[in-house]
């Protein structure tokens, strides 16, 4: 569950198209809210001097009270609100903080003061969700914002599963939200049918094959769904659904249900140790256009460190 829950700001309206969803979070689980600014080093073609001070002093004080702002709003609100002025690289910065202050959750916006782009997540955001390993939501800059600081309720929330105990991790939370914002919870599962690569054409026999443990793993889902629906007090509706792509098939059950906040777990049953997401977290968080949480499922501990992080700390110690 989440008590901490921390927001990065850069100061423009793009990356503020979080705040209603932190709000609506915090309100739901009673948690606290630390609003974050990053300042960092501006880099300027051919200039490597050192950083007017003064200049700098007023940067941080705009800074300051900037969130000041933000965070008298959220007080007013009745939410539990501070703030911090960071100095340094912003993903970086942002990634020890989490550490450091016992932060849960982070809500952050696709886009911030580097304007909308061609890609899904900027830059900062991606470096930020895969070092932080946490639970994190991704807000959609690019779609419309909610005027109401706390006004924001989601009405539908769609949890894919696929029948782990791995990716019920979100369940926890996917039911508190729903709970307090009387949402109509969706549990989805799709079942893939077996890939079997042939140069040839497939024959009568695997035909039959792939058809008998699609079936039975229909079976399988849907008393596992049936099972589920009866214990989560809610109003909640299942969906069983057969795909050759599942995740493409989510994709296009959130667009047709006008799905408000897609909830998944970092992994499911297939999924190890050695990167922070699976496969479908990375599909939701590069390709996904609605608000996206992620609950992430594994201890820093547990991911495996990459070759560049490896490399980077050893770096460091010469």
């Amino acid at each position: 569950m989440f008590d901490h829950i921390l927001v990065p700001l850069d100061g423009s309206s793009l990356a503020e198209c979080v705040l209603p969803h932190a709000a609506a979070v915090a309100q739901a689980f009673g948690a606290r809210v630390t609003l974050v600014r990053v300042l960092e080093r501006t880099r300027t073609a051919g200039r490597t001097g050192p950083v007017d001070l003064l200049d700098w002093q007023i940067s941080k004080r705009e800074a300051g009270a900037y969130l000041d702002g933000l965070t008298n709003r959220l007080r007013d609100a009745g939410l539990r609100t501070e703030s911090a002025v960071l100095e340094g690289p912003a993903a970086e910065r942002i990634v020890e903080f989490v550490g450091g202050h016992d932060v849960n959750l982070i809500v952050l916006s696709s886009h911030g003061r580097s304007g909308l782009s061609i890609w899904n997540v900027s830059s900062v955001v991606q470096k930020i969700i895969l070092r932080a390993y946490v639970p994190t939501m991704i807000v959609r800059a690019y779609q419309p914002v909610a005027l109401d600081l706390t006004g924001l309720r989601y009405r539908r929330l769609l949890v894919p599963l696929d029948c782990s105990q791995r990716a019920e991790c979100v369940l926890p939370s996917a039911t508190n939200l729903a709970r307090f914002h009387e949402s109509q919870l969706l549990l989805v599962h799709v079942v893939s049918r077996p890939e079997m690569p042939r140069r040839a054409p497939p024959t009568q026999e695997d035909v039959e094959l792939a058809n008998c443990i699609t079936e039975r793993n229909r079976v399988e889902a849907a008393r596992y769904l049936e099972q589920l629906q009866s214990q989560l007090s809610l109003d909640v509706q299942t969906r069983l659904l057969v795909s050759d792509n599942a995740v493409a098939t989510l994709h296009d059950l959130v667009d047709q249900e006008n799905m408000d906040l897609v909830v998944l777990s970092g992994h499911g049953h297939s999924g190890g140790t050695k990167w922070p997401y699976g496969s479908m977290a990375v599909n939701f968080i590069a390709y996904g256009t609605t608000p996206l949480l992620i609950v992430q499922d594994l201890s820093p501990d547990e991911v495996a460190r990459t070759q560049a992080e490896v490399a980077a700390r050893e770096y460091k110690g010469h």
